[in-house]
């Protein structure tokens, strides 16, 4: 299956599964999905570790574990739901640790990535952040840290999507994080690929908000609002017509 028909597929399933569980981060999840696909299917080893900073894209994950055959579609059925082992942020029992919370992955990346190179572990550390997240002290404080011991077995990959929270990420509070960065476009398999394979510790994705939902695409509402039954179809319609003409 190439990568654009597994996007679709992934989409469609990520799109359902926010749709009918009520849930919204609906926009933070698609900005990420592609990557998310990317490295999971075709750049990450088995003894790799993957921390989502960016907790609240948990669905992007649970879709991307669905492609792989790591999750069942009844088990994308019960997320969000009482009891469910896929809440809205991810846990540790799916991820390498629990977040949501902004700030903690990067500096339990840098951790999981000092503690590899004194057991003289073979495996890499990619941490996925947002762009809204790189706001908080910690991070920076993790990446100066990672920076000064030269962590060649740690890769740091933004979801560069312009919007957090309360409005457009450079309104409030700017900043130079990626200096000196690998920058690409996060919804360009190639470009992604590039920024993987490069030299620099740290890979900025430039992506949209919202990426193909066209209610939300590039919108601050996408950060906290469910689909309504007009959205979703609105939303789906081009990715069932896309199966049929691959079809």
């Amino acid at each position: 299956m190439d990568f654009h028909e597994l996007l679709r597929r992934a989409k469609l399933r990520l799109l359902q599964m926010h749709y009918e569980s009520g849930v919204g981060h609906i926009g933070g999840n698609v900005s990420c999905l592609d990557m998310i696909l990317y490295l999971h299917h075709y750049h990450m080893k088995p003894e790799d570790v993957f921390i989502l900073s960016k907790g609240h894209s948990a669905g992007a994950l649970y879709v991307t574990l669905w492609t792989l055959s790591k999750l069942a579609d009844d088990d994308l059925k019960s997320f969000h739901k009482d009891d469910t082992a896929l809440p809205g942020h991810i846990t540790a029992t799916l991820g390498t640790f629990a977040t949501g919370s902004l700030g903690h992955g990067l500096p339990l990346a840098v951790g999981m990535a000092v503690a590899d190179r004194i057991a003289n572990r073979q495996r890499r550390i990619f941490c996925l952040l947002s762009d809204g997240e790189l706001q908080e002290g910690s991070n920076w404080e993790a990446y100066n840290f990672a920076l000064a011991h030269r962590l060649t077995n740690l890769k740091i990959i933004i979801d560069n999507n312009g919007w957090q929270g309360f409005g457009k990420t450079s309104d409030i509070s700017p900043h130079g994080f990626t200096a000196s960065a690998f920058t690409g476009d996060g919804h360009d398999p190639d470009s992604i690929r590039k920024g993987l394979e490069s030299s620099c510790m740290l890979v900025s994705l430039s992506t949209i908000k919202g990426h193909g939902v066209p209610c939300f695409e590039g919108k601050l509402e996408s950060h906290y609002l469910p689909l309504s039954k007009e959205q979703y179809e609105e939303a789906t319609q081009p990715l069932c017509a896309e199966h049929l003409l691959i079809a």
